[in-house]
């Protein structure tokens, strides 16, 4: 990244760098763990930890520290002036009640799909996912929709950077391969993808278009009671139908903000 040296503030960077460090698989550190992590002095890491305390976003046992309640602000803000996960809950709760999974809609940030809307069914997942977690866009069906919707030329430059990650058998092994599977999910407007980023994690996924006309997220259901032999045709046209309404009330919204 380029930045400017006249107004870039080393030290925010740091302490977002320390926030950084606290995630789902490693939810609390000690004051070395947080220096390693974040690629910073023990003595640098201390101080901003102890910031970060005093200011209300870190929790300390004595031991080691993870994220406060605090910290859940800055999302909520985000939030509460994004339209997008607003408009499609009702609609993501009755495609929940209608096929009885879990349904979900993500956007793309980066190279990683964010969920930002999800309604979790009775039925217990395997693989624990709240708003606000990241997976890497290629192994998901989410992902896979959204990328296909991206300028040529931005998709070639996501292919010559991607790294992929052997998760399971049935991950894909090759940018080659994924290539292939991102453009059939363009050209028949779905994706599905099977035990790919864990096994027994089942998915399908279509494209949320904007007011424009643009596609501005992917609505998701979990395969847990449902076949994905047969998505086709007990899945994929309720969750259709639940994405062009959402789609139709992100245009009378204006779309998301």
């Amino acid at each position: 990244m380029t930045v400017d040296e006249g107004y870039y503030v080393k030290s925010v960077e740091k302490a977002f760098a320390i926030l950084g460090a606290f995630t789902p698989d490693v939810p609390e550190h000690t004051v070395s763990t947080a220096a390693a992590a974040a690629g910073t002095s023990r003595a640098a890491a201390r101080r901003f930890l102890l910031t970060l305390r005093d200011l209300g976003y870190l929790g300390f046992d004595g031991t080691a520290f993870r994220l406060a309640p605090r910290t859940l602000d800055v999302a909520a803000a985000y939030l509460a002036h994004l339209s997008l996960p607003q408009v499609a809950e009702q609609h993501l709760k009755q495609l929940s009640a209608e096929l009885g999974e879990t349904t979900s809609l993500c956007i793309l940030d980066g190279t990683d799909v964010v969920y930002v809307s999800r309604i979790t069914s009775l039925r217990l997942l395997r693989v624990a996912v709240n708003v606000g977690t990241r997976f890497p866009a290629w192994a998901t069906s989410m992902g896979r929709v959204l990328l296909a919707q991206l300028p040529a030329e931005e998709l070639e430059t996501y292919f010559a950077d991607v790294r992929l990650q052997q998760y399971t058998r049935s991950t894909v092994s090759s940018v080659a391969e994924l290539r292939e599977e991102v453009l059939l999910a363009g050209i028949r407007g779905w994706s599905k993808v099977t035990d790919e980023l864990e096994d027994g994690l089942r998915g399908v996924a279509v494209p949320v278009r904007g007011a424009d006309g643009t596609v501005v997220a992917a609505a998701n259901v979990s395969l847990q009671l449902h076949s994905s032999d047969g998505v086709e045709t007990t899945v994929l046209p309720l969750l259709r139908a639940a994405a062009d309404r959402i789609s139709r009330d992100l245009g009378s919204r204006g779309g998301p903000a």
